[in-house]
């Protein structure tokens, strides 16, 4: 099945649910600066992905997969962070951390896939 729109991509969808899921994480944290960063963090994996398909071609495509795949290390980052500073429990810092992993691979994945069709 050929993907015909970015909400179709998987790796769009996870992106999108890890977003919802720190934002209900944080809506009632007293630290804004944090909280925002992350927010913003992981905005940007499902914003650069849209952005990249939707300028049709797989240069641009794969110049946004690896700004989105930054965003996942600046998420990955900022849960390390979180972790110190006791923002997360044990099963959240697990839980949230492999959700944006998982999105980091299949980011990588994508970009190696549209590398070999070029």
């Amino acid at each position: 099945m050929k993907v015909k729109k970015f909400e179709d991509l998987i790796v769009w969808q996870k992106s999108i649910e890890i977003t919802v899921e720190i934002y209900r994480h944080f809506e009632k944290h007293h630290d804004f600066g944090y909280s925002n960063q992350i927010r913003r963090a992981s905005i940007s994996i499902s914003n650069n992905i849209a952005e990249g398909y939707e300028r049709n071609s797989n240069k641009d495509f794969n110049r946004f997969l690896k700004i989105a795949k930054g965003s996942c290390s600046e998420v990955k980052s900022m849960l390390f962070l979180g972790n110190r500073l006791g923002y997360f429990s044990d099963l959240e810092i697990i839980h949230f951390y492999s959700r944006v992993d998982e999105i980091g691979k299949m980011l990588y994945g994508l970009y190696n896939s549209l590398n070999t069709t070029n």
